[in-house]
Order: structure tokens, then C-alpha cells, then sequence
């Protein structure tokens, strides 16, 4: 099993937030997936940013603030 660092980004409304997690690959036909808690560390976190609790996001993640751009 070989396990390797990736950033997931969650967007939800007008933030984005980048979770480190950790992928493992084992081979076989299922792989490469994220552990039990780093999946569960995800969810949390978009939940946070949808419920608008960027203090309790911002905990697990790095949250940034989406600015639109007019052309």
C-alpha cells in the first residue's frame, strides 16, 4: 500500500476551502481512496462553510473567499 499527500478543495458558496488529505492506493480495483477521517474531515468542513461557521472551518482547513471578476 502506498499512501501520498493531496490537497481536496471544497467549494461551497462563496468560499473555498483546501483540505490536506493523505491517498491510498492498494492496487486493487477500489484504490486510490481517502481514509474513514479524512473523508469525515471533508464533510465537516463543507458543512461549516454552508452553515456560514468559517471559524470552525478554518480549524480543519484553509478557507479563502471567492471574489467575482467582471469582465
Amino acid at each position: 500500500m502506498t499512501k501520498r499527500q493531496h490537497t481536496k478543495l471544497v467549494h461551497e458558496g462563496k468560499y473555498v476551502a483546501e483540505i490536506d488529505v493523505e491517498i491510498l492506493d492498494t492496487g486493487d480495483g477500489w484504490s486510490p481512496y481517502l481514509s474513514l477521517e479524512d473523508a469525515q474531515k471533508i464533510d465537516e468542513v463543507r458543512e461549516a462553510l454552508r452553515e456560514g461557521s468559517l471559524q470552525r472551518a478554518t480549524k480543519i482547513a484553509r478557507v479563502f473567499s471567492l471574489t467575482p471578476v467582471s469582465a
